[in-house]
């Protein structure tokens, strides 16, 4: 079965860093379109950042654009979001996704991608 896990979220200060990373089990295929996308409490899931399969090309909203990168290691099928500077509007369920039927795509959108993980929580305290 395909599964994706996050880890690294937690408590951290205004301006703090935080890296998240999502372990993609056996099962998924390596090199496939990767994002992130965050929800806060009663809104929408939003995209937050997406790389393609072999980490060539990135795309981050406009929000974390120069605090975020996002980044991957495929012989250990884990995506990572490297999250400086952080801002209290950051708080948010953090989420990873995968499109498996794409290695070259960035999608921004949630419907872009058929596995999902299960979140891990981000809160940043002003």
């Amino acid at each position: 079965q395909v599964q994706l896990v996050e880890s690294g979220g937690g408590l951290v200060q205004a301006g703090g860093s935080l890296r998240l990373s999502c372990a993609a089990s056996e099962r998924t295929r390596s090199s496939v379109s990767m994002g992130w996308f965050r929800q806060a409490p009663g809104k929408e899931r939003e995209f937050v950042a997406a790389i393609s399969g072999r980490g060539s090309n990135t795309y981050y909203a406009d929000s974390v654009k120069g605090r975020f990168t996002i980044s991957r290691d495929n012989a250990k099928k884990t995506l990572y979001l490297q999250m400086n500077s952080l801002k209290p509007e950051d708080t948010a369920v953090y989420y990873c996704a995968a499109d498996q039927r794409s290695t070259w795509a960035i999608g921004t959108t949630t419907g872009e991608y058929d596995v999902w993980g299960q979140g891990t929580q981000v809160t940043v305290s002003s």
